[in-house]
């Protein structure tokens, strides 16, 4: 089965061996790259001989100078700055002047091999990749194009391979993780076994001190005693998978008068650039054992944090994928667009989706997360 995978596999064999690099052109959101990096991690034991590059494209790339500082500090970069398996990342897209300075540094690699995950804008991605590599080897996301649309039947002309877009219709039933799995079977002919496809992650001893630490600063036991403390996330980046703040006071507030959560204490998440509203939000609530928290200085705050914690609620973005990986029980809040997406292991989540396939996840009321956790209890 491995040699049939192998054989029809898109990258030749004989082209991936005598190749000494590789460059990936990715848009990667956290979520992503939770399931993603299995399938990078399994492509570095396949061809340890190939250098992996990696090449982020900053899809809100601005020349709005004051936007940059915050676009630098995209958490992603912190997590494949640990991951062993790539030798080089391209993280400086989100301005148009370095966007192009990147183009000419990653030209100059000559790779013989680029590969596009892009599953937006494919058609820009495909020339993308060719414009770096004008004479390698080249495959990349291709989406159904209509007959009139030359100019992106054209572009298309420029990939020497593709993989189809998938869609919820070709994919049924199938996680998110196996269709990552799939694109590099389809790509290498490699095999990834479901139980590989788990999320994993590996903080840095710093950052559970640090977690540690803050506990401590927050009354918490330090994280040595097992203290019931849970964490809320409501933020994504789309407002339709977002919880506004003040259902987050509601469920904390309903919680504390549970007799199984009177004790616990409330870790709430908050984006950097959001934190000063809700502060001043929260300060008007008084609300016991409760505090916010923000990942401002290292992705692996949030990690750290979440593992030392009893339960995660969380909405339809990285945090539930990232309660998966540090093996903390999660209910997931989600719409019932991406049944994909949803957090991998079933044992310890937990997932309330919206009653009509439009609504979006601030219909979840805070009395559905409250017949979840009764049913967990019982």
């Amino acid at each position: 089965m491995a040699d049939t995978a192998a054989n029809t596999a898109l990258v030749d064999r004989a082209l991936l061996a005598r190749s000494d690099k590789i460059l990936f052109i990715v848009h990667l959101a956290l979520g992503d790259f939770t399931y993603l990096q299995s399938c990078f991690a399994a492509f570095a034991r396949a061809f340890p001989h190939l250098k992996i590059h990696m090449w982020v494209d900053e899809r809100r790339r601005t020349n709005n100078a004051a936007d940059w500082p915050h676009l630098k500090k995209y958490a992603l970069y912190d997590w494949l700055a640990e991951c062993p398996y790539f030798d080089k990342v391209y993280n400086e897209t989100y301005s148009p002047a370095l966007y192009e300075a990147s183009i000419q540094e990653a030209r100059q690699q000559d790779y013989p091999i680029v590969v596009s995950l892009s599953v937006l804008d494919r058609h820009k991605y495909a020339s993308l990749a060719r414009k770096i590599s004008p004479h390698g080897f080249v495959v990349g996301q291709k989406k159904r194009v209509r007959p009139y649309d030359l100019h992106k039947h054209l572009i298309y002309r420029k990939l020497d391979a593709f993989i189809p877009a998938y869609t919820a219709t070709s994919h049924p039933d199938q996680h998110i993780s196996d269709i990552y799995a799939g694109w590099f079977t389809q790509l290498f002919g490699i095999a990834i076994p479901p139980a590989a496809r788990y999320p994993v992650l590996s903080i840095p001893a710093q950052w559970m001190d640090y977690a540690r630490k803050q506990f401590a600063a927050w009354g918490f036991n330090g994280g040595t005693a097992a203290p019931k403390v849970v964490f809320v996330n409501a933020y994504s980046k789309s407002i339709e998978r977002s919880w506004p703040l003040e259902r987050v006071i509601e469920l904390i507030r309903t919680m504390q008068r549970d007799d199984a959560w009177r004790d616990a204490g409330f870790i709430v998440n908050v984006v950097p650039e959001d934190l000063a509203r809700a502060r001043a939000l929260f300060a008007g609530h008084d609300l016991a054992h409760t505090h916010l928290f923000s990942a401002e200085d290292n992705f692996f705050q949030l990690p750290a944090v979440l593992s030392l914690c009893k339960l995660i609620v969380s909405v339809e973005t990285a945090v539930m994928h990232l309660a998966n990986a540090v093996h903390v029980p999660v209910i997931a809040l989600m719409r019932q667009k991406n049944p994909e997406w949803a957090p991998i292991d079933k044992h310890n989540s937990t997932v309330i989706t919206v009653a009509r396939r439009d609504d979006w996840v601030d219909k979840i009321g805070v009395d559905e997360v409250m017949a979840a956790l009764a049913a967990q209890a019982s």
